[in-house]
Protein backbone atom coordinates (compact mmCIF):
# COMPACT_ATOMS: atom_id res chain seq x y z
CA UNK A 1 0.00 0.00 0.00
CA UNK A 2 2.52 2.37 0.98
CA UNK A 3 4.45 4.22 -1.53
CA UNK A 4 8.07 5.50 -1.11
CA UNK A 5 8.40 9.58 -1.77
CA UNK A 6 11.78 9.22 -3.56
CA UNK A 7 10.32 6.45 -5.88
CA UNK A 8 7.30 9.26 -6.62
CA UNK A 9 9.55 12.32 -7.58
CA UNK A 10 11.25 9.33 -10.13
CA UNK A 11 8.64 8.02 -11.42
CA UNK A 12 6.04 11.45 -11.73
CA UNK A 13 2.86 10.61 -13.40
CA UNK A 14 3.11 7.03 -13.54
CA UNK A 15 2.66 6.51 -9.84
CA UNK A 16 -1.22 6.85 -9.22
CA UNK A 17 -2.71 9.95 -7.36
CA UNK A 18 -3.89 8.05 -4.44
CA UNK A 19 -0.23 6.36 -4.09
CA UNK A 20 1.13 9.39 -3.90
CA UNK A 21 -1.26 10.95 -1.42
CA UNK A 22 -0.33 7.77 0.57
CA UNK A 23 3.30 9.09 1.37
CA UNK A 24 1.86 13.07 1.37
CA UNK A 25 -0.42 12.29 4.07
CA UNK A 26 1.18 9.95 6.65
CA UNK A 27 -0.87 8.45 9.76
CA UNK A 28 -0.87 11.73 12.17
CA UNK A 29 -2.46 14.21 9.00
CA UNK A 30 -4.99 11.52 7.57
CA UNK A 31 -7.67 14.43 8.68
CA UNK A 32 -10.12 16.88 6.58
CA UNK A 33 -8.21 19.95 7.46
CA UNK A 34 -4.75 19.05 6.71
CA UNK A 35 -5.86 16.96 3.86
CA UNK A 36 -8.17 20.46 2.43
CA UNK A 37 -5.01 22.74 3.68
CA UNK A 38 -2.80 21.02 1.47
CA UNK A 39 -4.72 20.19 -1.58
CA UNK A 40 -5.90 23.86 -2.18
CA UNK A 41 -2.38 24.84 -1.83
CA UNK A 42 -1.28 22.26 -4.94
CA UNK A 43 -4.36 22.20 -6.88
CA UNK A 44 -5.32 26.11 -6.18
CA UNK A 45 -7.83 27.15 -8.93
CA UNK A 46 -8.69 23.65 -9.60
CA UNK A 47 -12.36 22.98 -9.73
CA UNK A 48 -13.03 20.58 -6.69
CA UNK A 49 -17.48 20.34 -6.49
CA UNK A 50 -20.40 21.20 -9.10
CA UNK A 51 -23.59 20.65 -7.39
CA UNK A 52 -25.99 22.85 -9.29
CA UNK A 53 -24.80 26.28 -10.10
CA UNK A 54 -22.15 25.96 -7.07
CA UNK A 55 -18.75 25.85 -8.56
CA UNK A 56 -16.10 26.03 -5.49
CA UNK A 57 -12.31 25.59 -6.29
CA UNK A 58 -10.21 23.75 -4.17
CA UNK A 59 -8.84 27.25 -2.56
CA UNK A 60 -12.66 27.97 -2.03
CA UNK A 61 -13.18 24.98 -0.90
CA UNK A 62 -10.92 25.47 2.22
CA UNK A 63 -11.65 28.68 2.87
CA UNK A 64 -15.15 27.76 3.09
CA UNK A 65 -14.86 24.75 5.80
CA UNK A 66 -12.57 27.04 7.82
CA UNK A 67 -15.37 29.99 7.61
CA UNK A 68 -18.01 27.34 8.29
CA UNK A 69 -16.35 25.73 11.53
CA UNK A 70 -16.12 29.55 12.42
CA UNK A 71 -20.17 30.16 11.84
CA UNK A 72 -20.45 27.19 14.34
CA UNK A 73 -18.10 28.24 16.37
CA UNK A 74 -20.19 31.59 16.97
CA UNK A 75 -23.48 29.32 17.81
CA UNK A 76 -21.38 27.69 20.50
CA UNK A 77 -20.72 24.46 18.61
CA UNK A 78 -17.44 22.61 20.47
CA UNK A 79 -15.48 20.06 19.31
CA UNK A 80 -17.11 16.74 19.61
CA UNK A 81 -21.02 18.23 19.63
CA UNK A 82 -23.49 16.77 16.78
CA UNK A 83 -24.52 18.27 14.32
CA UNK A 84 -27.92 16.53 12.35
CA UNK A 85 -27.86 17.57 9.28
CA UNK A 86 -31.27 16.50 7.34
CA UNK A 87 -30.36 17.79 3.61
CA UNK A 88 -30.45 16.32 -0.13
CA UNK A 89 -27.68 16.79 -2.37
CA UNK A 90 -26.70 20.30 -2.02
CA UNK A 91 -23.90 22.48 -2.08
CA UNK A 92 -25.10 23.54 1.36
CA UNK A 93 -24.97 19.67 2.85
CA UNK A 94 -20.96 20.36 2.92
CA UNK A 95 -20.22 23.44 4.03
CA UNK A 96 -21.77 22.41 7.03
CA UNK A 97 -20.20 18.79 7.25
CA UNK A 98 -16.82 20.61 6.25
CA UNK A 99 -17.00 22.85 8.68
CA UNK A 100 -17.83 19.82 11.40
CA UNK A 101 -14.78 18.46 10.16
CA UNK A 102 -12.87 21.22 10.31
CA UNK A 103 -13.76 22.46 13.66
CA UNK A 104 -13.73 18.18 15.26
CA UNK A 105 -18.04 18.83 15.74
CA UNK A 106 -19.37 15.52 14.45
CA UNK A 107 -21.72 15.40 11.59
CA UNK A 108 -24.74 13.39 11.46
CA UNK A 109 -26.18 12.97 8.26
CA UNK A 110 -29.54 11.86 8.52
CA UNK A 111 -32.04 10.19 5.44
CA UNK A 112 -34.36 12.52 3.83
CA UNK A 113 -36.84 9.96 3.61
CA UNK A 114 -37.11 9.10 7.32
CA UNK A 115 -39.69 10.15 9.54
CA UNK A 116 -41.58 8.81 12.89
CA UNK A 117 -40.10 6.32 14.54
CA UNK A 118 -36.85 6.35 13.13
CA UNK A 119 -36.34 9.44 12.95
CA UNK A 120 -37.26 9.71 16.33
CA UNK A 121 -34.81 7.13 17.33
CA UNK A 122 -31.54 8.86 15.66
CA UNK A 123 -32.49 12.36 18.11
CA UNK A 124 -32.79 10.40 21.18
CA UNK A 125 -29.60 8.34 20.25
CA UNK A 126 -27.99 11.09 18.72
CA UNK A 127 -28.73 13.92 20.73
CA UNK A 128 -27.24 16.94 18.95
CA UNK A 129 -26.55 20.28 19.69
CA UNK A 130 -27.45 21.76 16.31
CA UNK A 131 -30.41 20.76 13.63
CA UNK A 132 -29.77 21.44 10.19
CA UNK A 133 -32.89 20.84 7.78
CA UNK A 134 -33.45 21.56 4.07
CA UNK A 135 -36.95 23.78 4.46
CA UNK A 136 -39.28 21.04 2.57
CA UNK A 137 -37.93 18.88 5.19
CA UNK A 138 -39.41 20.45 7.94
CA UNK A 139 -43.24 18.44 7.93
CA UNK A 140 -40.69 15.30 8.63
CA UNK A 141 -39.88 16.68 11.85
CA UNK A 142 -42.92 17.60 12.76
CA UNK A 143 -42.95 13.07 12.69
CA UNK A 144 -40.96 13.24 15.57
CA UNK A 145 -42.42 11.41 18.92
CA UNK A 146 -43.46 14.34 21.23
CA UNK A 147 -41.36 13.08 24.06
CA UNK A 148 -38.46 13.83 21.78
CA UNK A 149 -35.66 16.57 22.89
CA UNK A 150 -34.68 18.42 19.60
CA UNK A 151 -31.93 20.80 19.43
CA UNK A 152 -32.13 24.29 21.01
CA UNK A 153 -30.94 25.60 17.39
CA UNK A 154 -32.65 24.54 13.96
CA UNK A 155 -31.20 26.36 10.93
CA UNK A 156 -33.14 25.66 7.71
CA UNK A 157 -31.74 25.80 4.35
CA UNK A 158 -33.49 26.96 1.18
CA UNK A 159 -37.06 28.91 1.30
CA UNK A 160 -39.53 28.54 3.81
CA UNK A 161 -37.98 29.53 7.21
CA UNK A 162 -40.58 30.38 10.34
CA UNK A 163 -40.00 32.72 12.33
CA UNK A 164 -38.69 30.07 15.17
CA UNK A 165 -35.64 28.62 13.16
CA UNK A 166 -32.89 30.94 11.29
CA UNK A 167 -31.49 30.14 8.02
CA UNK A 168 -28.49 28.70 7.27
CA UNK A 169 -25.43 31.56 8.24
CA UNK A 170 -23.71 31.79 5.03
CA UNK A 171 -19.99 31.24 5.79
CA UNK A 172 -17.57 35.08 6.15
CA UNK A 173 -15.04 33.76 3.91
CA UNK A 174 -12.72 36.69 5.91
CA UNK A 175 -13.67 35.02 9.54
CA UNK A 176 -11.62 31.95 8.78
CA UNK A 177 -11.05 29.33 12.14
CA UNK A 178 -7.88 27.55 13.22
CA UNK A 179 -8.25 23.95 12.33
CA UNK A 180 -9.76 22.12 15.48
CA UNK A 181 -7.36 20.10 18.16
CA UNK A 182 -8.53 16.54 15.89
CA UNK A 183 -6.84 13.41 15.47
CA UNK A 184 -7.24 10.85 13.08
CA UNK A 185 -9.63 8.56 15.33
CA UNK A 186 -11.80 11.14 16.30
CA UNK A 187 -15.16 10.61 14.85
CA UNK A 188 -16.09 13.10 11.71
CA UNK A 189 -19.49 11.59 11.32
CA UNK A 190 -22.18 9.17 12.69
CA UNK A 191 -23.93 7.29 9.67
CA UNK A 192 -26.70 5.50 10.78
CA UNK A 193 -27.24 2.21 9.50
CA UNK A 194 -30.38 0.04 9.73
CA UNK A 195 -30.44 -3.04 12.20
CA UNK A 196 -32.05 -6.05 11.52
CA UNK A 197 -33.42 -7.09 15.03
CA UNK A 198 -33.44 -3.64 16.88
CA UNK A 199 -33.54 0.13 15.83
CA UNK A 200 -30.62 1.73 13.17
CA UNK A 201 -27.60 2.06 14.57
CA UNK A 202 -25.06 5.30 14.52
CA UNK A 203 -21.63 4.24 12.78
CA UNK A 204 -18.60 6.35 13.97
CA UNK A 205 -17.11 7.00 11.44
CA UNK A 206 -12.99 8.28 12.59
CA UNK A 207 -11.66 10.81 10.19
CA UNK A 208 -8.87 8.21 8.84
CA UNK A 209 -11.36 5.65 7.83
CA UNK A 210 -12.62 8.77 5.60
CA UNK A 211 -8.98 9.28 4.15
CA UNK A 212 -9.05 5.13 3.18
CA UNK A 213 -12.43 5.26 1.53
CA UNK A 214 -10.62 7.60 -0.62
CA UNK A 215 -7.61 6.02 -0.73
CA UNK A 216 -9.06 2.32 -1.44
CA UNK A 217 -11.92 3.77 -3.88
CA UNK A 218 -9.67 5.04 -5.77
CA UNK A 219 -7.53 2.23 -6.02
CA UNK A 220 -10.45 -0.32 -7.34
CA UNK A 221 -12.02 2.40 -9.56
CA UNK A 222 -8.40 3.23 -11.10
CA UNK A 223 -8.79 7.00 -10.71
CA UNK A 224 -6.62 8.64 -12.10
CA UNK A 225 -5.69 12.74 -11.52
CA UNK A 226 -7.98 15.20 -13.22
CA UNK A 227 -11.04 12.60 -13.29
CA UNK A 228 -14.53 14.38 -12.72
CA UNK A 229 -16.08 11.90 -10.87
CA UNK A 230 -19.88 12.01 -11.15
CA UNK A 231 -22.40 10.48 -8.54
CA UNK A 232 -25.88 10.69 -8.17
CA UNK A 233 -25.73 8.78 -4.52
CA UNK A 234 -27.38 10.72 -1.82
CA UNK A 235 -24.73 12.49 0.71
CA UNK A 236 -26.05 10.93 3.58
CA UNK A 237 -24.44 7.80 2.78
CA UNK A 238 -21.21 6.48 2.72
CA UNK A 239 -20.80 5.95 -0.60
CA UNK A 240 -21.31 9.81 -1.94
CA UNK A 241 -19.87 11.38 1.00
CA UNK A 242 -16.61 8.85 0.64
CA UNK A 243 -16.33 10.32 -3.29
CA UNK A 244 -15.77 13.65 -1.86
CA UNK A 245 -12.59 12.48 -0.45
CA UNK A 246 -11.98 10.87 -3.68
CA UNK A 247 -11.48 13.80 -5.60
CA UNK A 248 -10.29 15.91 -2.65
CA UNK A 249 -7.53 13.34 -2.52
CA UNK A 250 -6.51 12.51 -5.92
CA UNK A 251 -6.95 16.13 -7.44
CA UNK A 252 -10.43 15.42 -9.20
CA UNK A 253 -13.44 17.68 -9.55
CA UNK A 254 -16.38 15.52 -7.66
CA UNK A 255 -20.23 16.81 -9.90
CA UNK A 256 -22.90 16.43 -7.38
CA UNK A 257 -26.15 15.56 -9.13
CA UNK A 258 -30.10 16.05 -7.18
CA UNK A 259 -30.50 12.49 -7.09
CA UNK A 260 -30.78 9.69 -9.61
CA UNK A 261 -32.83 9.51 -13.50
CA UNK A 262 -32.57 6.70 -15.60
CA UNK A 263 -33.84 8.97 -18.65
CA UNK A 264 -31.21 11.66 -17.48
CA UNK A 265 -28.23 10.15 -16.32
CA UNK A 266 -25.89 10.05 -19.68
CA UNK A 267 -27.34 13.37 -21.03
CA UNK A 268 -25.63 14.77 -17.01
CA UNK A 269 -22.80 12.68 -17.64
CA UNK A 270 -22.03 13.97 -21.22
CA UNK A 271 -22.65 17.95 -20.05
CA UNK A 272 -20.17 17.63 -16.91
CA UNK A 273 -17.80 15.55 -19.06
CA UNK A 274 -17.68 12.06 -16.61
CA UNK A 275 -15.09 9.68 -16.36
CA UNK A 276 -16.02 7.90 -13.35
CA UNK A 277 -19.11 7.33 -12.33
CA UNK A 278 -21.38 5.61 -9.38
CA UNK A 279 -23.87 3.04 -9.68
CA UNK A 280 -25.25 0.34 -6.99
CA UNK A 281 -27.60 -2.55 -7.70
CA UNK A 282 -31.30 -1.68 -9.72
CA UNK A 283 -29.25 1.67 -11.12
CA UNK A 284 -27.71 -0.13 -14.04
CA UNK A 285 -30.29 -2.39 -14.96
CA UNK A 286 -32.58 0.47 -14.89
CA UNK A 287 -30.41 2.19 -17.73
CA UNK A 288 -30.39 -0.66 -19.39
CA UNK A 289 -33.97 -0.34 -19.52
CA UNK A 290 -34.11 2.82 -21.20
CA UNK A 291 -34.85 2.92 -25.00
CA UNK A 292 -31.57 2.71 -26.83
CA UNK A 293 -30.10 5.65 -28.78
CA UNK A 294 -27.89 6.79 -31.17
CA UNK A 295 -25.86 8.67 -27.96
CA UNK A 296 -25.59 5.66 -25.94
CA UNK A 297 -21.60 5.45 -25.91
CA UNK A 298 -21.29 9.55 -26.54
CA UNK A 299 -19.85 10.41 -23.42
CA UNK A 300 -16.45 10.04 -21.53
CA UNK A 301 -17.22 7.84 -18.70
CA UNK A 302 -14.37 4.94 -18.39
CA UNK A 303 -15.56 3.26 -15.78
CA UNK A 304 -18.59 3.02 -13.19
CA UNK A 305 -18.97 1.67 -9.59
CA UNK A 306 -21.01 -1.73 -10.06
CA UNK A 307 -21.96 -2.77 -6.65
CA UNK A 308 -24.29 -4.87 -6.35
CA UNK A 309 -25.32 -5.09 -10.04
CA UNK A 310 -26.78 -8.88 -11.19
CA UNK A 311 -24.20 -11.35 -12.64
CA UNK A 312 -26.24 -10.39 -15.88
CA UNK A 313 -26.28 -7.00 -16.50
CA UNK A 314 -22.22 -6.80 -16.49
CA UNK A 315 -22.15 -7.45 -20.39
CA UNK A 316 -25.15 -6.10 -21.72
CA UNK A 317 -24.04 -3.00 -19.75
CA UNK A 318 -20.32 -3.01 -21.22
CA UNK A 319 -21.63 -3.92 -24.81
CA UNK A 320 -24.17 -0.66 -24.88
CA UNK A 321 -22.48 1.83 -23.39
CA UNK A 322 -18.59 0.49 -23.05
CA UNK A 323 -18.31 1.32 -19.76
CA UNK A 324 -16.84 -1.48 -17.17
CA UNK A 325 -18.75 -1.95 -14.51
CA UNK A 326 -16.43 -2.55 -10.97
CA UNK A 327 -17.89 -5.09 -8.34
CA UNK A 328 -17.42 -4.32 -4.93
CA UNK A 329 -18.22 -4.56 -1.29
CA UNK A 330 -17.76 -2.70 1.59
CA UNK A 331 -19.86 -1.38 4.42
CA UNK A 332 -20.37 2.01 6.70
CA UNK A 333 -18.85 0.10 9.24
CA UNK A 334 -15.68 -0.82 6.87
CA UNK A 335 -14.08 0.32 3.83
CA UNK A 336 -13.82 -0.44 0.07
CA UNK A 337 -12.55 -3.78 0.90
CA UNK A 338 -13.51 -6.13 -1.87
CA UNK A 339 -13.17 -4.96 -5.60
CA UNK A 340 -13.24 -6.86 -8.88
CA UNK A 341 -11.18 -6.54 -11.98
CA UNK A 342 -11.65 -3.85 -14.31
CA UNK A 343 -13.70 -5.40 -16.34
CA UNK A 344 -14.62 -7.55 -14.11
CA UNK A 345 -13.31 -11.37 -14.39
CA UNK A 346 -16.24 -13.28 -11.89
CA UNK A 347 -19.01 -10.66 -12.65
CA UNK A 348 -21.52 -9.90 -9.85
CA UNK A 349 -18.74 -11.62 -7.16
CA UNK A 350 -17.40 -9.83 -4.31
CA UNK A 351 -14.00 -9.53 -6.16
CA UNK A 352 -10.76 -9.95 -4.62
CA UNK A 353 -9.72 -8.45 -0.85
CA UNK A 354 -8.16 -5.17 -0.82
CA UNK A 355 -4.25 -4.90 0.33
CA UNK A 356 -4.51 -3.41 3.43
CA UNK A 357 -7.70 -5.59 4.86
CA UNK A 358 -7.60 -9.34 6.60
CA UNK A 359 -10.80 -11.52 6.29
CA UNK A 360 -11.72 -14.77 7.70
CA UNK A 361 -14.91 -16.78 6.96
CA UNK A 362 -15.80 -18.57 10.46
CA UNK A 363 -18.80 -20.43 11.88
CA UNK A 364 -20.61 -19.70 14.74
CA UNK A 365 -17.77 -19.93 17.19
CA UNK A 366 -15.63 -17.77 15.23
CA UNK A 367 -13.53 -20.97 14.35
CA UNK A 368 -11.86 -20.37 10.62
CA UNK A 369 -13.89 -22.52 7.71
CA UNK A 370 -11.92 -23.83 4.65
CA UNK A 371 -12.87 -22.61 1.20
CA UNK A 372 -15.89 -23.02 -0.32
CA UNK A 373 -17.51 -23.51 2.90
CA UNK A 374 -20.27 -20.74 3.47
CA UNK A 375 -20.10 -18.69 7.06
CA UNK A 376 -19.90 -15.65 8.48
CA UNK A 377 -17.16 -12.92 6.83
CA UNK A 378 -15.40 -11.25 9.35
CA UNK A 379 -12.77 -8.28 8.89
CA UNK A 380 -10.20 -6.28 10.22
CA UNK A 381 -7.88 -3.54 9.13
CA UNK A 382 -4.36 -3.11 9.35
CA UNK A 383 -3.82 0.53 9.10
CA UNK A 384 -5.25 2.64 12.36
CA UNK A 385 -8.69 3.87 11.89
CA UNK A 386 -9.41 2.61 8.19
CA UNK A 387 -12.73 1.46 9.69
CA UNK A 388 -15.13 2.70 11.85
CA UNK A 389 -14.86 2.57 15.91
CA UNK A 390 -18.46 1.19 17.15
CA UNK A 391 -21.68 2.38 17.23
CA UNK A 392 -22.58 5.63 18.68
CA UNK A 393 -24.25 5.29 22.69
CA UNK A 394 -24.28 1.52 21.71
CA UNK A 395 -21.52 -0.25 23.59
CA UNK A 396 -23.30 -3.67 23.70
CA UNK A 397 -23.68 -3.79 20.27
CA UNK A 398 -20.12 -2.48 19.37
CA UNK A 399 -18.69 -5.10 21.82
CA UNK A 400 -21.25 -8.02 19.71
CA UNK A 401 -20.19 -6.59 16.35
CA UNK A 402 -16.42 -6.36 16.87
CA UNK A 403 -16.07 -9.23 19.17
CA UNK A 404 -12.90 -11.25 19.03
CA UNK A 405 -10.96 -8.12 17.22
CA UNK A 406 -12.76 -8.81 14.00
CA UNK A 407 -15.60 -6.86 12.75
CA UNK A 408 -18.62 -9.53 12.25
CA UNK A 409 -20.19 -8.51 8.71
CA UNK A 410 -23.73 -10.28 9.26
CA UNK A 411 -23.30 -11.34 5.61
CA UNK A 412 -22.75 -15.10 5.07
CA UNK A 413 -19.93 -15.60 2.19
CA UNK A 414 -18.22 -18.08 0.29
CA UNK A 415 -14.42 -17.58 -0.39
CA UNK A 416 -13.69 -19.70 -3.26
CA UNK A 417 -10.19 -21.07 -4.11
CA UNK A 418 -9.21 -18.76 -7.09
CA UNK A 419 -9.17 -15.42 -4.18
CA UNK A 420 -12.83 -14.71 -5.31
CA UNK A 421 -15.21 -13.68 -2.63
CA UNK A 422 -18.95 -14.47 -3.35
CA UNK A 423 -21.82 -13.43 -1.37
CA UNK A 424 -25.12 -15.14 -0.20
CA UNK A 425 -27.18 -13.57 1.83
CA UNK A 426 -27.29 -11.91 5.05
CA UNK A 427 -27.09 -13.75 8.24
CA UNK A 428 -29.97 -12.01 10.07
CA UNK A 429 -33.09 -10.31 8.69
CA UNK A 430 -32.12 -7.35 6.55
CA UNK A 431 -33.69 -6.51 3.45
CA UNK A 432 -32.00 -4.10 0.42
CA UNK A 433 -34.04 -2.13 -1.80
CA UNK A 434 -33.30 0.15 -4.34
CA UNK A 435 -29.69 0.94 -2.80
CA UNK A 436 -31.45 1.44 0.71
CA UNK A 437 -30.92 -1.50 3.76
CA UNK A 438 -34.61 -1.65 5.29
CA UNK A 439 -34.86 -2.95 9.11
CA UNK A 440 -37.44 -5.60 9.16
CA UNK A 441 -37.48 -4.88 13.15
CA UNK A 442 -38.78 -1.00 12.10
CA UNK A 443 -41.31 -2.36 9.56
CA UNK A 444 -42.79 -4.51 12.01
CA UNK A 445 -42.76 -2.04 14.78
CA UNK A 446 -44.92 -0.08 12.40
CA UNK A 447 -47.38 -2.47 11.15
CA UNK A 448 -47.80 -3.84 14.80
CA UNK A 449 -49.03 0.02 16.32
CA UNK A 450 -52.07 -0.35 14.02
CA UNK A 451 -54.83 -1.85 16.75
CA UNK A 452 -56.25 -4.24 13.82
CA UNK A 453 -52.71 -6.15 13.43
CA UNK A 454 -51.81 -8.94 16.30
CA UNK A 455 -48.50 -10.15 14.48
CA UNK A 456 -46.56 -8.96 12.02
CA UNK A 457 -43.76 -10.48 9.68
CA UNK A 458 -41.67 -8.80 7.26
CA UNK A 459 -39.19 -10.00 5.06
CA UNK A 460 -37.53 -9.61 1.63
CA UNK A 461 -39.10 -11.19 -2.14
CA UNK A 462 -37.21 -10.77 -5.01
CA UNK A 463 -37.62 -7.78 -7.34
CA UNK A 464 -38.05 -7.48 -11.07
CA UNK A 465 -34.57 -5.07 -10.63
CA UNK A 466 -32.83 -7.63 -8.46
CA UNK A 467 -32.43 -6.42 -4.84
CA UNK A 468 -35.53 -7.00 -2.59
CA UNK A 469 -39.12 -6.26 -2.25
CA UNK A 470 -40.49 -5.37 1.02
CA UNK A 471 -43.26 -8.48 2.32
CA UNK A 472 -45.53 -8.32 5.09
CA UNK A 473 -47.10 -11.32 6.83
CA UNK A 474 -50.06 -10.16 9.00
CA UNK A 475 -52.38 -11.70 11.51
CA UNK A 476 -55.13 -9.94 12.28
CA UNK A 477 -56.91 -9.24 15.43
CA UNK A 478 -60.09 -11.19 16.40
CA UNK A 479 -62.97 -9.40 14.36
CA UNK A 480 -61.11 -7.22 12.41
CA UNK A 481 -60.35 -6.58 8.63
CA UNK A 482 -57.89 -4.95 7.01
CA UNK A 483 -56.79 -4.48 3.67
CA UNK A 484 -53.01 -4.06 2.25
CA UNK A 485 -53.71 -0.14 1.13
CA UNK A 486 -54.90 0.16 4.90
CA UNK A 487 -51.32 -1.22 5.88
CA UNK A 488 -49.49 1.11 2.88
CA UNK A 489 -51.73 4.37 4.18
CA UNK A 490 -50.86 3.35 8.32
CA UNK A 491 -47.17 3.15 7.69
CA UNK A 492 -46.89 6.68 5.46
CA UNK A 493 -45.00 9.28 7.72
CA UNK A 494 -44.01 6.37 10.26
CA UNK A 495 -41.24 4.87 8.66
CA UNK A 496 -39.46 5.61 5.00
CA UNK A 497 -41.27 5.40 2.14
CA UNK A 498 -38.48 3.00 0.89
CA UNK A 499 -39.51 0.44 3.62
CA UNK A 500 -43.11 0.69 2.96
CA UNK A 501 -43.85 -2.90 2.07
CA UNK A 502 -44.72 -3.84 -1.13
CA UNK A 503 -46.55 -7.25 -0.92
CA UNK A 504 -49.20 -7.53 2.03
CA UNK A 505 -50.45 -11.17 2.67
CA UNK A 506 -53.31 -12.06 5.37
CA UNK A 507 -52.87 -14.36 7.44
CA UNK A 508 -55.14 -16.74 10.12
CA UNK A 509 -51.76 -17.95 11.79
CA UNK A 510 -47.93 -17.62 10.99
CA UNK A 511 -45.26 -20.54 10.38
CA UNK A 512 -43.42 -21.09 13.81
CA UNK A 513 -40.57 -23.24 15.36
CA UNK A 514 -40.80 -25.24 18.14
CA UNK A 515 -39.67 -22.69 20.37
CA UNK A 516 -43.02 -20.49 19.12
CA UNK A 517 -40.55 -18.03 16.94
CA UNK A 518 -41.80 -17.00 13.40
CA UNK A 519 -40.30 -19.24 10.32
CA UNK A 520 -39.44 -16.46 8.02
CA UNK A 521 -37.66 -18.57 5.80
CA UNK A 522 -41.02 -20.45 5.12
CA UNK A 523 -42.98 -17.43 4.28
CA UNK A 524 -40.23 -16.09 1.93
CA UNK A 525 -39.72 -19.72 0.03
CA UNK A 526 -43.36 -19.31 -0.48
CA UNK A 527 -43.00 -16.27 -2.29
CA UNK A 528 -45.78 -14.24 -4.29
CA UNK A 529 -48.77 -16.53 -2.95
CA UNK A 530 -52.32 -16.29 -4.24
CA UNK A 531 -53.33 -14.54 -0.82
CA UNK A 532 -50.56 -11.77 -1.51
CA UNK A 533 -51.27 -8.34 -2.54
CA UNK A 534 -49.30 -6.47 -4.30
CA UNK A 535 -49.24 -2.53 -3.99
CA UNK A 536 -47.75 -2.00 -7.28
CA UNK A 537 -50.26 -4.36 -9.55
CA UNK A 538 -53.01 -2.59 -7.56
CA UNK A 539 -51.75 0.84 -8.39
CA UNK A 540 -51.07 2.20 -5.10
CA UNK A 541 -48.57 5.23 -4.74
CA UNK A 542 -47.00 5.70 -1.32
CA UNK A 543 -47.55 9.35 -0.82
CA UNK A 544 -43.48 10.17 0.46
Amino acid sequence: MRANADEAMQQGSAMPAWARAVDLFPPSDRILSTILTRQAERYGDRVLLVAGETRWTYRQTAAIAAASAQTLIDAGIKSGDRVALMCSNRAEFLQVYLGCAWLGAIAVPINTALRGLQLSHIFRNARPALLVVEAPLLAAIETVDADVELPSQTWTIGAGTETRMSSLPLPVLGNLASPGAVRPGDAVAILYTSGTTGPAKGVCCPQAQLFWWGIYSARALGIREGDVLFTTLPLFHTNALNAFYQAMLNGCSYVLEPKFSASGFWAAARAHHATVGYLLGAMASMLLAQPRTDDDRAHQLRVALGGGVPRQIHQPFLERFGVPLVDGYGSTETNFVFAGSIPSDRPGTMGYLADGVEARIVDENDSELPDGQAGELVLRAREPFAFATGYFGMPEKTVEAWRNLWLHSGDRVVRDPDGHYRFIDRMKDSIRRRGENVSSWEVEQAIQSHPAVAACAVYPLPSELGEDEVAAAIVLEGGHSLQGVDIVRHCEGRIAYFAIPRYVRIVSRMPLTENGKIMKGALRDAGVTDDTWDREAAGIQVRR
